[in-house]
């Protein structure tokens, strides 16, 4: 199997953090974004969104978008890590808090970065307006998760898992790129991103 990834983005980081949870380990091919290689007829070919992260198989088979990777992962890999919940309730109350975090959350984030910094300007339109509406509906978002947190040791309950995994990375995301300060109006929030990042699988 490869990996086609670009290390750094929060996509990719999910599925790597992921796999160090479960003990799984995958070739990796890194893709150039700001010089397009995944707008390449070539790369489009592999990835049905062409976007990054895409896992292909040793039978030619392609599957991309982060989460439906770490799902085949979790299926191929015997481990102990129940990042996805166990059946019933708690798959249930991970399923929740990961659209909750990935869609109020993150995908404001990313759409607050790519419109604010332009940076696929060449190949997309962007609108800097969207950009501050959608970094103001990040930050509110904040609130949210540090409530949460407030009465949760992780995010879908007593257990770790893929949801705090991207929260993690939203609120990497809002530190790094919008130098959001948590530490000083979260609380909560940091003191469950200071347990996660001493953790060696979120480093």
């Amino acid at each position: 199997m490869k990996l086609y990834e670009s290390a750094a983005t929060p996509s990719c980081r999910r599925v790597s953090i992921f796999l160090k949870l479960i003990g799984a380990e995958v070739e990796r091919i890194q893709v150039d974004l700001k010089g397009g290689e995944n707008i390449t007829p070539e790369f489009q070919n592999k990835s049905a969104s062409g976007t990054v992260p895409v896992l292909e198989l040793d039978d030619g088979t392609y599957i991309s978008e982060s989460v439906a990777i770490c799902r085949y992962f979790d299926h191929i890999v015997p481990n102990q890590a129940n990042l996805f919940g166990a059946p019933g309730v708690q798959s249930a109350q991970v399923e929740m808090w990961h659209r909750i975090v990935e869609f109020q959350g993150l995908i404001a984030g990313f759409q607050a970065f790519r419109n604010i910094t332009g940076f696929y300007s060449d190949r997309e339109n962007c609108v800097s307006e969207w950009g501050e509406e959608s970094k103001s509906r990040a930050i509110a978002f904040l609130t949210k998760l540090d409530n949460r947190l407030a009465h949760s040791s992780y995010l879908a309950g007593g257990e770790l898992s893929v949801a705090d995994i991207t929260g993690f990375l939203f609120v990497n995301l809002m530190k790094g790129a919008f130098s959001v300060e948590i530490e000083e109006q979260y609380s909560h929030i940091q003191a469950w991103h200071n347990k996660l990042g001493a953790m060696p699988e979120f480093q």
